[in-house]
């Protein structure tokens, strides 16, 4: 008696990044991905997001392993976590790709518990009663690859992050025959890439790119600060050449552009002559016209390396009028706040700041339209889900499958935990697991949720107001006045009129001795709070201490 095939997308549908799919069938699951995603702006405090993986701790031993599409962190960011959490599962990834989860996990100290094993595109691979096939896919990092899964439910192919580019940088694009030999097969659903679906057209060459550095390099006078992703590889490679065909030297600053340009040397995947290559210190004795600086903080992000230059805290880079800096990346969505603002900073500081669209210093690793649709016309799915998107991208990708034939019945649109089932040839939704967030803060992993997001919201616009008693234990009478503490509502200078009204409030309330602690502490919270928005039209926390 056959059995269903479940898919349950667990990051990535409805969302940029923290990529995460599960495949289940009987007592065996496989994975693919696992990614972290940067935190939207209302999640005060948050470093970054990763799946919630719930329903596979409690099936940790059906785990045949996870296989990681290619080294970008919205696909590999998650996986130190999940490996604490679940130390003996086998990890698959291609040679770039596992080299720069090795940087990873090295730093999370759990690389020597690690059981990690190198694929290659073509390969083949067998877990229980999956049968994997490895092929080539180009995207903006290399050694990228999809997932041909055969199951006894049917065929499903999984793109990864892919687009058509007929001239790579590293001259390995997609495999086209593979994927034609697949539809020739019969796939039962294709999992394919939404990032871009919205866009219409096809996704410019990474080679356009060498054009645009040729340009900035011919013309720049001072220093050149080239901003990517620690990750983006090729970009590496493309700023390396046009370095050494203009004469400047190359540093490197942020600890994960260094260690990740290490492991990519040692794997060969980059060609950096040795005396191309300067430390960040030897730059500051060198001729502006002379330096090249690659960097981190194309996001915005408060800690990284460009977002500290845009502030004149770097100890070692300091933005200055001559200097051109590159933001070769374009902004996830829900960043492009952070990252405004960190380019008008670089632009007060006198750096020239260039981005695409004012110059094309970056293009995306991800299919347009037009791809995407040959995507679906090679493969000829029977069922169709688009995967890694937010829900506007999900449903751009329904519409194209709709034009190239595929019947709008078959076509899941789904947000992450909404399980698909296939059985006998037939598809249909199934139950929810847990999908949401797991935030990270500093070290802590999951003890930030809802509510205490909600609070530091409460905090960051409005502030708090402490209001401390001194009770006798005996009669419950007050022994003083109240003593009122205000951070982030108003100055003491300015508000003192108001304050001392919170004074007169707190002591009129603490009047009846007969009043319970936790009963005269929600009287203050909410009097207090009536009080206080009657004065200034603000709600800030209201946290009474007794003693």
């Amino acid at each position: 008696m056959s059995l269903p095939l479940r898919i349950i997308p667990l990051g990535g549908c409805g969302e940029i990044g923290k990529n995460m799919t599960a495949f289940e069938y009987g007592q065996n699951i496989l994975l693919i991905d696992c990614g972290i995603m940067f935190p939207e702006n209302d999640m005060l405090g948050i470093d970054f997001i990763i799946p919630d993986w719930k329903y596979l701790r409690e099936k940790r031993d059906q785990i045949r392993g996870i296989v990681v599409t290619h080294g970008h962190e919205d696909h590999t960011g998650g996986l130190p976590y999940l490996l604490k959490d679940m130390p003996d599962l086998p990890v698959f990834a291609t040679r770039l790709t596992r080299g720069l989860i090795e940087v990873k996990l090295r730093h999370h100290k759990v690389l020597d518990q690690a059981r990690l094993q190198t694929i290659e595109a073509g390969g083949h691979l067998e877990l229980g009663p999956f049968g994997l096939e490895f092929f080539r896919v180009a995207h903006s990092i290399p050694d990228g690859v999809g997932v041909g899964l055969t199951t006894p439910a049917g065929l499903v192919v999984h793109t990864g992050d892919f687009k058509f580019d007929h001239t790579p940088v590293d001259g390995k694009p997609t495999d086209f025959a593979k994927l034609a030999e697949f539809g020739g097969r019969g796939v039962l659903v294709l999992m394919s890439d939404s990032t871009n679906a919205d866009q219409p057209g096809t996704t410019p060459s990474e080679r356009v790119v060498d054009a645009a550095f040729t340009q900035v390099f011919s013309q720049a006078k001072g220093r050149i600060i080239v901003g990517t992703f620690a990750s983006l590889i090729s970009r590496v490679q493309q700023v390396a050449n046009a370095a050494a065909r203009h004469n400047r030297k190359l540093a490197f600053a942020g600890t994960s552009m260094l260690e990740n340009v290490k492991m990519s040397q040692k794997l060969g995947y980059l060609d950096l002559p040795s005396d191309l290559i300067v430390r960040l210190e030897d730059t500051q004795r060198m001729p502006s016209d002379r330096v090249v600086i690659m960097t981190t903080g194309t996001q915005g992000e408060p800690s990284s390396v460009l977002a500290r230059v845009a502030i004149g805290q770097h100890a070692q880079i300091k933005a200055e009028r001559g200097d051109t800096v590159v933001m070769s990346a374009h902004p996830i969505p829900g960043n492009e706040e952070m990252v405004n603002r960190t380019i008008n900073r670089l632009f007060q500081r006198g750096a020239n700041v260039l981005y695409d669209p004012i110059a094309q210093v970056h293009v995306s690793g991800h299919a347009s339209q037009e791809e995407q649709k040959l995507m679906l016309n090679l493969v000829r799915p029977d069922y169709f889900i688009p995967i890694h998107g937010e829900l506007r991208h999900l449903r751009a990708h329904e519409a194209l499958a709709r034009q190239v034939g595929v019947a709008p019945q078959n076509i899941f649109v789904l947000e992450n935990g909404y399980t698909v089932e296939f059985h006998e040839g037939e598809g249909r939704i199934g139950e929810r697991v847990p999908g949401g967030y797991v935030y990270i803060d500093g070290s802590g992993v999951g003890d930030i949720g809802p509510a205490v997001l909600r609070e530091r919201e409460v905090l960051g616009r409005d502030g708090f107001i402490i209001a401390i008693l001194h009770r006798d234990p005996d009669t419950g009478e007050l022994i003083d006045l109240p003593e009122i503490i205000s951070k982030g509502f108003i100055h003491p200078e300015d508000g003192e009129d108001v304050l001392s009204g919170a004074t007169e409030v707190v002591t009129r309330l603490s009047s009846d001795p007969s009043l319970t602690d936790k009963a005269l502490q929600d009287r203050i919270k909410d009097k207090l709070s009536e009080y206080v928005y009657h004065e200034t039209k603000r709600r800030p926390m209201i946290i009474p201490v007794l003693s």
